[in-house]
Formats: structure tokens, C-alpha cells, sequence
């Protein structure tokens, strides 16, 4: 079975903030000690990051980077909003940002609203229902009957997650339009403090959407759509890494724990994981022709690229998505993928990213199908 992309579309905040910018803003919720400014800066500008988007946010004040939602810290013990008071915000923000991306996936696949058949929404960053799904039927115009289906809270590879869901609805009749929209607020979940994992997602994260329509392979039109197709994709946990990452709901919105071993741990295992995988799909490492590596960080991109020996073109697109937007947790993978179908290269291309688990997902895309898979 596979899926193929008829079109795809990302979205992010009218308003950005530049990452100094944000080391100032991060300064204020008491991640850096006091008199410790600039280390606090120099951990933002590691991340390779220029710029982020936020739903949070305003018309530029006294402050390029003005915003209301996160009052100045009053003690190192302040948590800011309250976990509720983020979900408010959260089902406020969250449905503009899916319509942008869904909207666009729509015109350039050329579908019109009325044949989707099937909704998969994917976010980790929060949670309302009625919710997204409902608000992109109203918006764009899909059948009050589309089969709806959310993935939530896998973290950053939940975009493979949903995929593989729509994969499945594709495979189900031949007139199945599946629409996948991955949505995420991470800046609503910015933390108090200066524990350093805190301080280390806030550096990152960032808020954008990015979504795909697609059909099953025997009932694409011919001449519409990207000309790629998802072929097949893979599950690994990794080993000895279950205390490596997490994503907990606390009393003051969703709380990272990042240890600093998480691309050592990458490192280590996904050369042998992602060769024993695309063997399996009749693949060497020297025929594949492109990369969407998830940029968790400047780190696990850096780590990847070692591990599997890969040219700094190979990473370039990871690299660029990371620098201009931040990381967007599940639909950051997808404005890789935008990227890199765009170019008139062809080939297969091969995307993975990494959440709590650890565990990575990956996928194989191609313009054509290739051949029929060697035995194993």
C-alpha cells in the first residue's frame, strides 16, 4: 500500500520574533540566573535558529517582540499561565493556523473540498473538542460526514504517525481523498525558570501547521498532484533510551524533559537502524537521492549527518527549515518534504524524525515506484 501526495501546504504566525530577541523575551520568565544573560544568549544562539513564529505575539510596542500572554516572572518559582489558560489560548490560535495550511494543500492538489473523505489531524501541543478538525470542515467546505481521526501528543514524528493512518483511509476505496493537518503551538508551553532542559526547548520550539492531500497510488490523476508517492515507512525504538525524552502535562502547560544524551543516542543506533530498514524496501544507502532529516536541534541534525555520512547538501533543507521557522514539532518534517518536492530532482527520498520513545520514524518517497522489493 501506498499513499500518493497530490499536494502539500505549511503555514506559520504573521509575526516572528529573531532569535536574540527571544533570548530577551526567554530572560524575563527567569531562565537565566541572574547575571547570567549572557550565557542565556549564547545557549539561543547555538541553536542555529534566526527565526521563530508565535501565535502569542502583538503589533510591535515599546518591544519588537511585544506579547501579553507570559507575565514577567515575580520569583524564580513563577510557573506563568496555567495549564488551562494555555488550552484557552490553544483552541483560540489553532484552527486559523490548520485552515491556512489545508487551504493551500487544497489548491495546489487541485481536489475540491467536497471530495475528501478523510480528516486526520495531528497535534502534541493541545487539546479541545469540538477542536481543529470541525473548524477545518466549516472553513474549507468538507462534507459534514468526512471520517475524522486525530494523533495525538507522539511529539515531533507524529506527522509519520498520521501518515501512516492516511495510508490505510487511501487503500480503502477508490474514491478515498484522505487530508492530513498537523498543527502545533509550542510557544504556548514556554517555561519558568532556568532547569536547562526548560531552557533548552524554549530555544527551539515554535508554532506552525502544514498539511497533505493525498490518494491511493491506483487513483491518482495523472498530470496533478507533487508526482511523489509515500511507499513505505518504519517504527524503531531505540534502545536504552526511555528517560531520554518526555512530554508531561503539568499544572502550568507541557512540561519537556530533554536530557543532553538525546542525539549521542541517535547517533549511535540510526546508521544500522535506517540501513537494515530501507533494505528491506530494495534500497541502498549510495541510491538515495535526498534526505528530510527532522531538525530537532543543531545537534541531532549535526549527529544524523555523521552517523549516516552524509554530504552537507544532504542536510541543507533541514538546516535552512530550522534556522528560518524554529522546530514545529510534527509539522516541521512536512515543510521539509514542501521543500525538497518542489526541486526537480527526482529519486527516493528518505525522512525520519525522533520523539519520547526515544523512537524514530521513517519513510520512503519516490516519483515513481521503483521495483519490486528484493526478498529478504
Amino acid at each position: 500500500m501506498s499513499l500518493a501526495v497530490l499536494g502539500m501546504g505549511t503555514a506559520t504566525p504573521p509575526r516572528q520574533i529573531a532569535q536574540a530577541d527571544a533570548a530577551r523575551l526567554a530572560a524575563g520568565f527567569a531562565n537565566a540566573r541572574p547575571g547570567h544573560e549572557k550565557t542565556l544568549a549564547a545557549i539561543y544562539r547555538q541553536t542555529r535558529i534566526q527565526t521563530r513564529g508565535s501565535v502569542l505575539l502583538e503589533e510591535p510596542g515599546a518591544e519588537p517582540y511585544q506579547q501579553s500572554f507570559f507575565p514577567p516572572a515575580d520569583d524564580t518559582t513563577s510557573g506563568g499561565p496555567t495549564t488551562a489558560a494555555r488550552m484557552a489560548r490553544y483552541a483560540v490560535e489553532a484552527g486559523s493556523l490548520a485552515i491556512a495550511a489545508a487551504g493551500t494543500a487544497l489548491e495546489r492538489s487541485r481536489v475540491e473540498p467536497s471530495r475528501v473523505t478523510h480528516l486526520v489531524t495531528c497535534s502534541c501541543t493541545g487539546f479541545a473538542n469540538p477542536g481543529v478538525d470541525l473548524e477545518l470542515i466549516a472553513a474549507l467546505g468538507l462534507p459534514a460526514d468526512v471520517s475524522r481521526t486525530h494523533v495525538g501528543f507522539m511529539g515531533c514524528h507524529g506527522a509519520f504517525n498520521a501518515l501512516r493512518v492516511a495510508e490505510a483511509f487511501a487503500g480503502t476505496a477508490a474514491d478515498a481523498v484522505v487530508m492530513v493537518v498537523c498543527v502545533e503551538l509550542c510557544s504556548l508551553h514556554f517555561q519558568y525558570g532556568h532547569r536547562s532542559d526548560s531552557v533548552v526547548a524554549n530555544s527551539i520550539f515554535a508554532d506552525g501547521a502544514a498539511a497533505v492531500v493525498g490518494v491511493g497510488p491506483a487513483h491518482a490523476r495523472a498530470g496533478e498532484g507533487s508526482g511523489w508517492q509515500l511507499e513505505r515507512q518504519w517504527s524503531r525504538i531505540l534502545p536504552d533510551s526511555t528517560d531520554a525524552m518526555g512530554w508531561l502535562i503539568g499544572d502550568h502547560g507541557f512540561e519537556m524533559n530533554l536530557s543532553a544524551r538525546v542525539p549521542d543516542v541517535i547517533r549511535r543506533d540510526i546508521r544500522s537502524i535506517v540501513a537494515a530498514a530501507v533494505a528491506t524496501h530494495g534500497l541502498r544507502f549510495d541510491e538515495i537521492a535526498r534526505w528530510a532529516v527532522h531538525p530537532g536541534g543543531p545537534r541531532v541534525i549535526a549527529n544524523v549527518q555523521e552517523a549516516l555520512g552524509l554530504d552537507d547538501d544532504a542536510v541543507a533543507v533541514s538546516r535552512e527549515i530550522l534556522a528560518a521557522h524554529g522546530n514545529m514539532s510534527s509539522a516541521t518534517i512536512l515543510f521539509i518534504l514542501e521543500r525538497l518536492f518542489m526541486a526537480p530532482e527526482s529519486g527516493p527520498c528518505v525522512a525520519l524524525a525522533f520523539g519520547p520513545g526515544l523512537a524514530v520514524e521513517m519513510a520512503v518517497f519516490d516519483r515513481v515506484h521503483r521495483r519490486p522489493v528484493r526478498p529478504r
